[in-house]
């Protein structure tokens, strides 16, 4: 299939941008790389709406949605595709991403990222989901690996094998999360080094890195804690040999000062200066 068209960011690291940092940024305008925002925190417009455009106005915005449900059963939500097409054609963003997971079934939409069994049937459904959303937005969707905590012993492929041949049938990028690979091998012992080889180095768009939480033996995705030393060893190998590409810090819970973020994005950046030719 045709590469449906893309903006690009920059291949330097960025930060999420969370509430508690939007008067800071817009006052001070401390050198980001970029920026991203959760998707539906800004469908309502508004105040939320009218400062993300201004932020728009000094750093590459990327959208990353937790809502779409590329693998559910049930069809999409047109009200929420629509919603999403609006804020696309508003903002112009430089990226806009979902996650690999379900959300809904026979009507009742559940709040989380759900995993499922990477199965040829789960692989036509998530793709027409797929290629529904690139009509719609006229651009290309950035899809992400999932952190789970769960496998499905009737899986037909791994999740590195159907993010590829996802990409393969509907030209659709792949979001790399680093951190999500490293607790999946954790939790369920995924063969990482397996996974990046498996991926196709040219559709990686952009890498995810966070912080984990341990209890019980059990990583949990939390974003809440900066990089773990393994996760960023994880990165570098990723970056040896996919190459480097945008990467994001994320940290969604006990959001720390913006100085913090900012530390935690410049090592990023050394890491890809140094595992790479170049950086831009």
């Amino acid at each position: 299939m045709k590469k449906p068209a893309m903006d690009t960011l920059p291949c330097i690291a960025g930060i999420g941008l969370r509430a508690p940092h939007y008067r800071e940024v817009l006052r001070d305008l401390p050198q980001l790389g970029w920026v991203e925002v959760h998707s539906e925190n800004f469908f309502g417009g508004g105040a939320p709406l009218r400062t993300l455009l201004k932020v728009r106005e000094h750093y590459p915005v990327s959208l990353h949605g937790v809502g779409m449900g590329l693998a559910s059963a049930d069809a999409l939500a047109q009200e929420h595709l629509c919603a999403l097409q609006r804020l696309c054609e508003t903002l112009r963003p430089a990226a806009v991403s979902e996650h690999l997971c379900w959300n809904a079934a026979g009507g009742v939409v559940v709040n989380d990222l759900l995993p499922f069994p990477y199965t040829q049937a789960a692989l036509s459904n998530t793709a027409m989901h797929v290629e529904q959303v690139q009509e719609k937005l006229g651009r290309q969707l950035l899809v992400e690996n999932l952190s789970s905590y769960l496998s499905f012993s009737h899986s037909e492929m791994s999740e590195g094998e159907f993010l590829a041949e996802l990409s393969r049938r509907t030209g659709c990028g792949i979001l790399f999360d680093v951190n999500n690979l490293y607790v999946n091998a954790r939790n369920l012992g995924v063969d990482a080094e397996a996974f990046i080889k498996t991926l196709p180095v040219d559709a990686v768009a952009e890498y995810h890195l966070a912080g984990y939480s341990e209890g019980n033996g059990c990583l949990v995705d939390t974003h809440s804690n900066p990089v773990h030393p393994a996760v960023w060893e994880l990165y570098e190998a990723a970056l040896r040999h996919i190459g480097a590409r945008p990467t994001l810090i994320e940290w969604d819970a006990d959001i720390p000062a913006l100085a913090v973020l900012r530390d935690e994005a410049a090592q990023a950046q050394l890491r890809m200066e140094r595992n790479c030719e170049f950086a831009e």
